[in-house]
């Protein structure tokens, strides 16, 4: 069956996070889903809501309704009446901390508490070792929304076993990719001037977390077994690396190339490149490399690009990346180590059977991946929310029923009670039968005592 003939009860869906073409990774994923969901389920409407970091805000394009800023939370609860007001069925929140303004992002949780329809939220960051503020936020977030998304199995592990959220308000939904053909990496490379060459690449927003100098450490290693290597560094600065450091960081990378002597075989794409260009940067890759530092990263958006069109994938073992490139899906390296990666590396590129297997294997895990097929799993989600949030109505409604009958059954026997004390056919109030307790039962000597309970 055709995903855009499958016919939802949700109407209209709001998706809250950064949103394109602010340059940074939840901006990239909240447009890609909710672009893949709108085209997928055409009778739905998609609005978005997106977080502005600086006053003058971007070119949004029409889908984007609200507006929201960062470290005003007015602006956060004037988003809620917004919601309220306007027929949406279902709001799908991404989250990460750093976003949202407040103590550990804690705005967010003012627009959550106003919102009286059902919460789908995607988690992109999910500490093992949160702190104080971290943690009391990410339950809070997590007590307010009816689901939770997570893009990889230890994430579920750790919202069960940190932050204590039940197995079964989890969805595991694999982080979305573009569908692309499997093709050999020459294909792309007269595009880039690169024939007869073997290219690395690394990509993403620059920071030092990235841990780059990795990479050009190990270089002179490489060159002397394959001295047609080159090395394309892809992506911009992050934006608040550049307003705390400027570009600090990319001088540095450019320093040590020219220490090792290599400087001639790395190249720099300093820019945020579209969905088309980044596809033919993929394409030209032999290995793609993502030497990381630190190995809390719950998700990699690149990773998921890269192995999903078949590259064969160097790394660190950072989370993500573990769970990834397991069953030889790709390769790990220790941290910060720039001999291992080499050998890593000369070893892939000296055999060619291995990591065509390795690419294949990695491709074909990634069919799961495309962003029709994680559509389809993100609306199964949204309508177990919908349902769920369904019978809890139904039985909150008959939960006060009850509770109002049991009142109006106890102040009766009251009032009998009283009459019975008063008249003619009085007896002593020891000898009354005791009245069953309001909301558990049992007995109770004092019949006022079951009022003050109700009240």
């Amino acid at each position: 069956m055709e995903a855009d003939s499958i016919q939802s009860e949700i109407n209209r869906i709001a998706f809250i996070g950064n949103y394109s073409p602010r340059q940074c990774g939840i901006a990239t994923f909240t447009t890609d889903l909710c672009e893949a969901i709108s085209s997928q389920y055409t009778g739905t409407s998609c609005i978005a809501l997106p977080v502005n970091d600086v006053a003058a805000g971007y070119a949004y394009p029409a889908r984007v309704r609200f507006e929201l800023t960062e470290k005003d939370v007015e602006s956060y609860l004037r988003a809620a009446d917004f919601l309220n007001i306007n027929n949406v069925d279902l709001v799908c929140l991404q989250h990460e901390y750093g976003i949202f303004g407040g103590r550990a992002g804690s705005h967010i949780l003012a627009l959550l508490r106003e919102l009286r329809m059902p919460i789908v939220t995607t988690l992109h960051t999910i500490l093992r070792d949160p702190d104080p503020d971290q943690l009391k936020v990410m339950k809070q977030v997590a007590a307010l929304s009816d689901r939770l998304v997570v893009m990889s199995e230890r994430g579920a592990e750790f919202l069960h076993d940190v932050y204590g959220v039940s197995a079964d308000k989890i969805d595991l939904i694999p982080h979305g990719i573009p569908d692309v053909p499997f093709v050999d990496s020459s294909f792309h490379k007269d595009l880039f001037g690169v024939e007869g060459k073997i290219v690395l690449l690394s990509f993403g927003l620059l920071s030092v977390s990235k841990g780059i100098e990795t990479v050009i450490a190990a270089l002179p290693a490489i060159l002397e077994r394959f001295p047609n290597v080159v090395y394309f560094i892809l992506g911009a600065t992050h934006p608040h690396v550049i307003q705390q450091e400027g570009e600090t960081y990319r001088l540095s990378l450019q320093w040590l190339a020219e220490e090792k002597g290599v400087d001639g075989h790395v190249v720099f794409y300093n820019r945020f490149v579209s969905l088309e260009e980044l596809v033919e940067f993929i394409g030209v890759a032999d290995i793609y490399l993502t030497p990381y530092l630190n190995e809390a990263q719950i998700v990699s958006g690149t990773l998921a690009y890269t192995l999903g069109a078949g590259k064969a994938v160097i790394s660190t073992p950072y989370w993500y990346a573990e769970e990834m490139l397991s069953d030889e899906r790709g390769a790990l390296v220790p941290f910060n180590d720039p001999a291992a990666l080499a050998d890593q590396v000369i070893d892939l590129l000296g055999d060619k059977a291995k990591r065509d297997a390795m690419r294949k294997r990695a491709y074909l895990f990634g069919r799961a991946m495309i962003w029709s097929e994680v559509a389809q799993r993100y609306m199964e989600s949204f309508e177990r929310a919908r349902v769920e949030r369904m019978h809890f109505k139904h039985y909150m409604s008959m939960h006060i029923r009850l509770s109002q009958l049991h009142a109006f059954i106890c102040l009766s026997r009251e009032k009998t009670e009283d009459f019975r004390t008063s008249g003619c056919c009085a007896r002593p109030a020891a000898a009354l039968p005791p009245t069953p307790h309001a909301r558990c039962g049992s007995a109770s000597a004092n019949p006022h005592a079951t009022r003050a309970e109700i009240g």
